[in-house]
């Protein structure tokens, strides 16, 4: 197996020592990128985005591209949980217009 070319963020789990504080990108703070909606549309839905690992493991990585961060969490959603209990539920779309976005992140 190769080494690891950035492990700052497990040896920071593991409480060794690190250069600096790692920093970690959420799916929720990545889907403002263009690139993210691209690849919801191709994914035709929300849940589609969930239930394909390649269109999850690829929004993951999308943030990640552009930043220099030191690790994603993995896409899902909370919403997701129903499915597999058999529970109803609905998505309903929602516009985020970068301005939103950029001072949604400004506020946090």
């Amino acid at each position: 197996m190769a080494p690891l070319q950035n492990d700052r963020f497990l040896r920071a789990l593991l409480r060794q020592p690190v250069d600096r504080t790692p920093l970690w990108m959420m799916r929720q703070a990545g889907r403002y990128l263009p690139e993210y909606r691209a690849t919801r549309a191709q994914a035709g839905s929300f849940m589609g985005l969930c239930t394909h690992p390649e269109l999850a493991c690829e929004v993951t990585m999308q943030p990640l591209r552009r930043y220099d961060m030191d690790a994603a969490i993995l896409f899902s959603d909370i919403l997701t949980i129903p499915v597999p209990c058999h529970l109803r539920g609905v998505f309903y779309a929602r516009r985020c217009s970068s301005s939103n976005a950029r001072r949604s992140a400004s506020s946090s």
